[in-house]
Formats: structure tokens, sequence, C-alpha cells
């Protein structure tokens, strides 16, 4: 039988979700938007870059200022300008998506692929030039966990944000048991991080339960799996 579009709550009628639930409240949309904003998948491999660049103590000592600058640039070119700027182009030009949101699986297809050939080359790039391990093993797992998110989306709409939180949620982890330098401080961060974007996706999104848990655990086996051939 199917489920009703609306239920009666204390302001009257409330429109379900796709997890028939009522609307949130205002605030917790306001929650939710800007965790999903600030959070945003093309932005994940800014941030580890960012923290293994400059803020990790160890994983780029010794290299320049210059150098280190370059390689926090090229990250951010490929794996958020680039892929990006062609969906961009790929909803002004009407071609396939309707929506910058990617609301529907079919939408999901063309971005996926765009977005595997730019991390795979920024990988590839890091991988054959003077790039630590941690790095390579970070965009690896990233690579891997934007083709976990494209098979995944064959029979779900998989959330690509808690895709990407598991994967760096997982490389923290990593980092955790390999890195004599690693503080624990970082792993509360990416753990925090995790829990603040799942629940945004929950309040927020119109996935389902599934999607969102689905998404989660495809990001952290991905990256799981990228230690082994690092």
């Amino acid at each position: 039988m199917e489920q009703p579009n609306y239920t009666v709550g204390k302001h009257g009628l409330q429109r379900l979700n796709s997890r028939n639930e009522p609307e949130p409240s205002t605030l917790a949309k306001a929650f939710g938007h800007f965790f999903s904003y600030v959070f945003h998948p093309l932005f994940i491999p800014t941030y580890v870059s960012y923290f293994l660049l400059f803020v990790h103590p160890l994983v780029f000592a010794g290299y320049s200022d210059e150098m280190k600058t370059f390689r926090f640039l090229s990250v951010i070119f490929s794996t958020a300008f680039l892929p990006a700027f062609s969906i961009f182009l790929m909803w002004r030009l009407k071609l396939v998506i309707s929506s910058l949101q990617l609301k529907t699986q079919r939408e999901r297809i063309i971005p996926y692929i765009i977005a595997m050939t730019f991390y795979f080359w920024v990988w590839y790039v890091f991988k054959n030039v003077d790039s630590p391990k941690e790095m390579q093993l970070f965009l690896l797992g990233a690579f891997l966990s934007v083709c976990a998110a494209w098979m995944l989306n064959i029979p779900m709409r998989v959330s690509m944000h808690t895709t990407a939180v598991g994967a760096v949620l997982a490389f923290f982890l990593v980092l955790a048991f390999k890195d004599p330098a690693f503080n624990g401080i970082y792993l509360s961060v990416a753990i925090l991080v995790a829990g603040l974007v799942c629940t945004a996706r929950l309040i927020v999104s119109h996935h389902t339960y599934q999607e969102i848990y689905v998404g989660l655990f495809a990001g952290i086996v991905s990256q799981l799996i990228a230690t082994w051939f690092v």
C-alpha cells in the first residue's frame, strides 16, 4: 500500500520525506545544509591534502613552501575545480543533468566518470613524482571510493557525502596505527566530521538510511583496499 505524503503534527500537516519522517525544523535544516556544503565531496581531498601538507609535522617535512603550495593547488585544480566546472557546463548546456544536486541515479553516471578520470590522474601524477606514501594512499583511496560510489549507483542512489567522509575516516584510522607522529586529536576530528555529515544528510537529503550507511561503508572499504597497493 502506498505511504501517505503527509502526516499531522503539532503545526498541522507536515510533508513526509523518503524515510517517512516529518519535515525537520528550520534550524535543523540550516545545520544540515551548512555541513553538507562545507564538507561537500569535492572539497574533501582539498581538506585532507591541506592537513598532510601543512598540518602534519612529518609527511612533507623537508619540502619547500613553494613546492607544498604547488602540490596543494594541483590537488584543488584536479579534484575540485575541474570536476565542478565540468558538471557546471553539463548543467548549463542541459546535457543529461537538470540540477547541480544530481538528484537521480541517471544524472550521476557521467559526473562520476568525470570525477574518476580526474581523481585517477592526480593520484597517478603524485605516484610518479616525489610524493610521500601517505599522500599516495589517500589519493588512491579517494579514487577507489568514487569508483565504488559509481558502481553502487546502479542499484541505489548512494550518498556521495558519506562515501567521501568514510574514506577520510578510514584514512585517519590507518594513520593512527601506522604513523608514530599521528595525534589522536586528528582521528577524533575525523570521527566528529563523519558523524556530522551523516547526520546532516539524514536531515536534508532524500537518501534512505541504507543509502547513507552503505556510502559510509563503501568509503571505508575503498580506503582500506588502497592500503594494500601503497
